[in-house]
């Protein structure tokens, strides 16, 4: 606790007397400060004790020594000590009335009691409330130390929000609450999300101070010590923070920095293990995989999974690692969360592979955050698996390359396999090589219709589309099956094919479903 105008008057030997301001005698004192200037006020700061023995003041004008206190009064000066006995034998009346009219704290210093004396107090209390705040502040490293040591970060930030009479609360990389406390504050701790992200595209340290209203005020701290932000923390008080809680705040800081930085190098270990899994799995070796892996994906391996592929959108693939890690990050919180394993490995430079529990929170964060994109307006391409298992792995593989192809082709942002299973061909076939085909294979037919001769597309598709019965499809076209016989003799003349090849069926089929002059 600072000095404060009552505990210099509570000091014994300074014999102070209180002679008005008599409620504002809680008020802290910065310094204590001798001036015999008529207006000291460009010298001050706020917060002294301003001492005087009104030598060069006009101590017995009620109109200056009004104008002398206002100036003090408006300068943040919190008391004014008086010595009695020098220059006048008590204060007099001029600047005891103008300091009650402003409420003014007026302390008579008797004679005796130096004025050194006093700066000497308020020094030595200073140096003592200094001397507390870091030993507290040392108390609360220490505490927090052994928190982190023993229990990990949340209780880092539990022994925080104590130590600061608030609370507190700690975001992953992708901006996430994992820890808050006391409980209620993680939904206050949510509610600061688009600040942490502004935060988070700045390079650490950073900090900022936000808030709701005057009671609550909440400093955001970023963790990390590249530029890249591995998380923040957020502390919340009803007041700016002092010295012994910005000493536990910055404690808290370096120790969940140490822990994200440490979390890091396991996790860098972690990803070498998860693509020599991985590669044992696509390799066809899932019983090598499975004892590599050990117990650190739990029971991954041995229940159905599901495998994601995600690369970047468009044309700027060399430059995508902020969306990639983006997305790995925002995928692994949503295991932590969920507390399930999840393996995320980069399998080239501009492709993230994760394999995931079917049906688990990763699979379905991933569809929250891609499923309605479109690949123009999303920073990455994804394509997932049918649910399988380590035998199948490679086959996982390709279904996800499969999706991915699809999904730029279609312009979306993410394809599951099982949409490719469960629709048509066609929309597969809907690319510009697919129709050139197409109409270079029709050609001849539009032609020839274009010239009023006949109607053999229309014709054509008719009789495909009856499986090749005349009656059904000339009925059909309102012609007589031997018009429609004479047109398909036509048909093989024009493009010198046969239409008792079943593949020449095949592809005129598919050729009347894509090509560009077809209705």
């Amino acid at each position: 606790m600072p000095p404060t105008l009552a505990s210099l008057v509570q000091h014994s030997a300074l014999k102070l007397t209180v002679r008005s301001g008599e409620d504002r005698l809680e008020t802290p004192v910065r310094w204590a400060h001798v001036s015999e200037l008529a207006d000291p006020v460009p010298y001050m700061e706020g917060g002294e004790l301003l001492l005087v023995t009104a030598m060069t003041l006009d101590a017995e004008d009620p109109e200056a020594m009004r104008r002398y206190v206002r100036r003090l009064v408006g300068a943040g000066v919190v008391g004014l000590g008086f010595a009695v006995g020098v220059y006048y034998e008590d204060i007099p009346d001029a600047l005891l009335d103008a300091a009650k009219e402003e409420g003014f704290p007026l302390l008579a210093v008797p004679r005796r009691t130096p004025f050194l004396a006093i700066s000497k107090a308020v020094s030595a209390a200073i140096a003592a409330d200094q001397y507390r705040a870091v030993t507290a502040g040392f108390e609360a490293q220490r505490e927090l130390t052994r928190a982190a040591l023993a229990e990990g970060p949340a209780a880092v930030v539990a022994r925080l929000a104590a130590h600061v009479d608030g609370w507190a609360a700690l975001y992953d990389a992708s901006g996430s609450v994992v820890a808050a406390s006391p409980e209620w504050a993680a939904r206050r701790a949510a509610r600061l999300t688009g600040d942490v992200e502004r935060l988070r595209e700045r390079a650490a340290p950073a900090s900022a101070v936000v808030g709701d209203t005057d009671d609550d005020r909440v400093e955001l701290q970023s963790l990390g010590s590249g530029r890249r932000v591995r998380g923040a923390l957020a502390v919340g008080t009803g007041a700016p923070l002092g010295t012994a809680s910005r000493y536990a705040v910055h404690s808290a800081v370096a120790l969940l920095t140490l822990s994200t930085e440490r979390s890091r190098a396991f996790q860098e270990a972690e990803q070498r293990l998860g693509a020599a899994v991985l590669r044992m799995l696509l390799s066809g070796q899932p019983d090598h995989a499975r004892a590599v892996a050990g117990d650190l994906y739990g029971g991954l391996l041995d229940a159905p999974f599901r495998l994601l592929i995600a690369e970047p959108a468009g044309e700027q693939a060399t430059g995508a690692e902020q969306p990639l890690q983006a997305f790995a990050d925002m995928l692994e919180s949503a295991a932590a969360r969920a507390a399930e394993p999840v393996l995320a490995v980069p399998d080239t430079e501009d492709r993230l592979v994760v394999l995931a529990a079917d049906g688990g929170a990763v699979a379905a964060a991933c569809t929250a955050a891609y499923g309605e994109q479109e690949a123009d307006d999303a920073a990455l391409v994804v394509g997932l698996s049918a649910p399988t298992g380590p035998i199948a792995a490679a086959g996982a593989y390709k279904q996800c390359e499969q999706a991915l192809s699809v999904a730029r082709r279609r312009g979306r942002a993410f394809v599951e396999h099982e949409e490719l299973a469960a629709g048509s061909i066609l929309p597969l076939l809907a690319d510009d090589a697919v129709r050139a085909f197409a109409d270079g294979m029709l050609r001849a037919l539009y032609e020839h219709d274009a010239t009023g001769r006949g109607d053999l597309v229309a014709s054509l598709r008719a009789w495909l589309s009856r499986h090749g019965q005349w009656d059904a499809a000339a009925a059909d076209l309102g012609v007589h099956r031997h018009t429609l016989r004479y047109r398909m003799r036509r048909v093989e003349e024009i493009l010198g094919r046969s239409l008792d090849d079943p593949d020449v069926r095949m592809e005129l089929w598919l050729a009347l479903k894509t090509s560009a002059g077809s209705v």
